[in-house]
């Protein structure tokens, strides 16, 4: 009878504390969700018609691509405090997080308007290409 106490006690404890785990992986997920949303549409806008290049088409110099890198990243990090986060934190977090698809895809189901501006973002090009930003 004692041993059965334990085993249910241990047993329940560990489903309490997963539960925890689950609620707050759940409130991450929902953070780092909107954060790549209002990320990808700030920097659609940013990019929107060539306009940060000069309008031309032509490849900004050196000197307007580390203005750009700056403006870019003081707008980042402005947005990502909403979140409680910080560009680093952002970077380093993201792929555990969306590495979790079950938890991304469910969370998006749970609100529909925010599924639907998740999937207008061109995540092929925000996903960690080459140049390692992952935004």
């Amino acid at each position: 009878m004692i041993l059965t106490r334990f085993i249910l006690g241990v047993s329940l404890g560990i489903f309490l504390y997963s539960g925890n785990t689950l609620a707050a992986g759940s409130s991450e997920v929902g953070k780092f969700v909107n954060a790549r949303i209002e990320i990808g549409e700030m920097m659609m806008n940013y990019f929107s018609g060539g306009r940060s290049y000069g309008g031309d088409g032509q490849r900004p110099s050196p000197e307007a691509m580390r203005e750009m890198g700056a403006d870019i990243n003081s707008k980042l990090s402005a947005l990502l405090a909403t979140h409680d986060l910080t560009i680093e934190e952002y970077r380093q977090r993201s792929p555990e997080v969306f590495a979790n698809d079950a938890a991304v895809k469910s969370y998006l189901s749970e609100h529909p308007d925010l599924r639907e501006r998740y999937e207008a973002l061109p995540l092929d090009r925000m996903g960690g290409g080459s140049s390692g930003r992952g935004y």
